[in-house]
């Protein structure tokens, strides 16, 4: 799998599992798991400075230190607020008492012009938010709210729903399922209107908004192991999406939601989405113009066959691909250091470094997991 691909995967099981040991109030490890997560995100941060999210990246680290700290001193059996609640909000200086601790300050950077192939999906989110946002009196039927995006890992869906975002200026609120379940114990409800409640208000005054739900499924999922606040949250979530279809008022507030297994969303749910659009791993020519957009920043031998390449990558990912030519590119600045001559020039990335990276690197998504999104949107698909 994709280096920082498997990283966030595995921030994201630390944290579903600090999650659970808090509930059972084992907040050792809680604790635990929250650092390997910091450990994990950090990682990312660190050694892909480039990544089109490491903003989003920052933030969960910022979360996930205060939480520790609150989980520090619950521990110890200090009271952290009037009513005994953890107190895990990350709030910026110039931030006012109703805006969620999990928005996005900034406006996502991300453009569609950054996300190479995928026409098809850019095309479904254009018409859905775009054009209904540029000219509202043109949809006097209304437009679609909910948008699911799913496919395999390593795709681009989150940063599909950070594009669109830019693309139409709007403000940005990207809900981390891990850290919302772990504030939202005890007080489920309250603070799913109070997101919505949010969103409604800055759409009011003017600011479309785009909340993105990234593994939706393991916050709005059907799960074996629930408990009554889970399924009430999910309740109120649902809701909140009936409040903002159309029904009299058309303000801008749209819901995409990224899954990696849409199989274990339920199908109430999964009708408040009246687009589910798969996301599916590149083609040959996406896969051409992906190691155009990473070759670019670095010298190749003149071997060096990009059509060639594009054909012996077919099943990988979008972030499987940028981490080969990553990697291509560091067998040339491992000689260098090797040679004992740091100051000068890598040679150029041959054809060869490919070839020798491809053979040790595997694609992460074998081809029943394909075979399985095909089915599912066989049943569920709708562009």
């Amino acid at each position: 799998m994709n280096a920082a691909v498997y990283l966030e995967s595995k921030a994201k099981k630390h944290a579903f599992a600090a999650l659970e040991a808090e509930k059972r109030g084992d907040y050792e490890t809680a604790i635990y798991n929250l650092e390997k997560a910091v450990e994990h995100l950090a990682t990312i941060v660190r050694n892909y400075p480039d990544h089109p999210l490491n903003h989003i990246y920052r933030r969960l680290i910022s979360q996930y230190l205060r939480k520790i700290e609150s989980l520090k001193k619950k521990a110890r059996a200090i009271p952290l607020a009037s009513d005994g609640s953890l107190d895990v909000s990350v709030k910026d200086e110039d931030e006012s008492n109703d805006v969620p601790e999990f928005v996005m300050k900034e406006k996502p950077k991300v453009t569609f012009n950054d996300i190479a192939g995928l026409e098809s999906v850019k095309r479904a989110l254009r018409e859905a938010i775009v054009y209904p946002v540029k000219r509202p009196e043109l949809f006097p039927l209304g437009w679609p709210r909910g948008i699911l995006l799913y496919g395999p890992p390593g795709t681009g869906k989150t940063m599909l729903a950070a594009a669109v975002a830019n693309e139409v200026g709007g403000e940005f609120l990207y809900v981390d399922a891990a850290n919302i379940m772990s504030k939202w114990l005890g007080e489920g409800e309250k603070n799913v209107r109070r997101l919505f409640s949010y969103a409604r208000k800055r759409a009011k005054e003017g600011d479309p908004v785009v909340i993105f739900i990234d593994e939706v499924d393991a916050l709005l999922g059907v799960h074996s192991t629930e408990v009554g606040g889970e399924v009430r949250v999910r309740n109120q979530f649902l809701k909140e999406m009936d409040g903002i279809q159309d029904k009299g008022e058309k303000i801008h507030v749209y819901v995409i939601a990224a899954t990696n297994k849409p199989w274990k969303l339920d199908e109430p749910f999964i009708r408040r989405f009246q687009k589910r659009i798969y996301v599916p791993l590149p083609d040959k020519r996406t896969r051409r113009k992906i190691l155009e957009l990473y070759t670019a920043k670095i010298k190749l031998a003149p071997d060096v066959d990009l059509d060639r390449l594009a054909e012996v990558l077919e099943g990988y990912t979008g972030s499987d691909i940028t981490d080969i030519v990553r990697e291509a590119y560091m067998r040339t600045v491992r000689e260098l250091f090797q040679k004992g001559d740091p100051q000068g020039d890598p040679r150029p990335v041959s054809m060869r470094d490919f070839m020798e990276v491809i053979k040790s690197r595997r694609p992460s998504v074998d081809h029943e997991m394909v075979r399985a999104y095909e089915e599912w949107t066989r049943r569920f698909g709708a562009v």
